[in-house]
Order: structure tokens, then sequence, then C-alpha cells
């Protein structure tokens, strides 16, 4: 798009607060709202097209140039470690990266760690697991789940689970407790760095426009 830019907006719980501020920078989102199973709008007014796509696949679509910019969470730009400009922190979908295992098990994997050197994760972000234990110095198996990370350790397949959570209902109900906060994700504006020198007043109107209305 010459005269326009491609925008990723991440489905999920990040959808409709991403779409709530497009609406108050005064964009036109009654394609975002129709309910269908449409991946990619478009906006003539407004000289967009959405890319409607998984949180996780923000960052790639925007580091390689499918889209110019996106809403991306703090967690997923982490976790891909992706090439893109990290432009403005929208302060919403708010969420932490945190360590928890089971409420009853806190010393016993403390003492396992004291006498096998390693430590069992699972989680659905790997990268950032292994940079989190690294750091510490702490050897650690990681393994990978597309989700219900919290039945890792109830199954008995790891000490611990790095996971994200907002209320902490979920570690809770699972009789889960947190033991350690890793980092705070909220949602960011990124672009694609290409995109913000070649179409850098469109990109740079959008941002101003999507400033103005945050708190």
């Amino acid at each position: 798009m010459e005269n326009g830019i491609k925008v990723a907006v991440p489905k999920g719980y990040l959808f409709k607060p991403s779409v709530e501020i497009l609406k108050k920078a005064g964009y036109n989102i009654e394609s975002l709202a129709e309910e269908n199973r449409k991946l990619s709008v478009y906006s003539g007014e407004d000289s967009i097209q959405y890319v409607i796509s998984r949180p996780m696949d923000v960052p790639v679509y925007v580091e390689y140039g499918a889209c110019d910019v996106g809403f991306s969470g703090k967690d997923a730009l982490m976790e891909k470690g992706s090439d893109v400009y990290e432009l403005l922190d929208l302060k919403n979908g708010e969420c932490r990266i945190i360590i928890a295992t089971l409420k009853d098990c806190i010393e016993k994997v403390k003492e396992h760690y004291r006498h096998f050197g390693m430590v069992r994760v699972a989680t659905s972000y790997p990268n950032i697991a292994k940079k989190f234990f690294d750091k510490k110095g702490i050897q650690a198996e990681v393994i990978k789940l597309h989700g219900s990370v919290e039945l890792a350790p109830v199954l008995g397949i790891a000490d611990e689970i790095l996971d994200i959570t907002s209320t902490g209902k979920t570690l809770k109900e699972n009789n889960l407790v947190e033991m350690e906060e890793v980092a705070v994700s909220t949602t960011r504006i990124i672009a694609n760095i290409t995109s913000y020198r070649v179409k850098y007043d469109l990109v740079n109107n959008f941002i101003n426009k999507i400033k103005s209305v945050i708190k």
C-alpha cells in the first residue's frame, strides 16, 4: 500500500482495547467490528489495511514487512526478539510474566535444585525462560507447551512454570503460587524499520493520533 499502511491487530484479549484506541483516535473501525472470520479488512476512509493475527505473529509480520505497524504485547516482543522499532507504550493490556509452582512444593523444588542442579520449567515462552534462567546461572530444562501450562506441575512433568498472569485467579484455581516476577508486559505500538523510513509521514501520523488519546 503506497498511499496507506498495513496495521497488525492481535486477536484475543488485546483485540478489544486495541480497537477501542483506534476508535478514540478517530479511525473508522466498522470493518474490525464486524463479526466474521476475515483476517484482513480494509478501511478505505483511512487508507488502512488491518491484518488480524495471533499475538505472537504480530512482531513477525511487522519485522518482515507484511505489516508496517502493529499492536503487540511486550511478552510477544520479548519472546520473538524481533528487529522492529518499539515506538509507543499504550499502558494497557497489562499482565505479568511470572515463575510459579505448586503451593506445597516450593521447598521441594528448591531442594531438588540443590541436589540435581537443574529445574524443569514448562512454558509457552521458551526463549524468555532460557534467558531468565541463564541470567540467574540456573540450569533449566525448558518444556514448551502451547496452552494449559498450569497443568504441568500438577501432572508432574515440570517443577515450575513460566507464564503470564493478570489476576492470579488461574494460578489459585490450580493450587499454584507465584515464586518470582520476570517482567511486566503492556501493549506496544511497533513499526517495521524500512516502513518507518520510507513511509515516515504516514507512520508518524498514525503514531501521533494514537498518542493523543492514551493516558
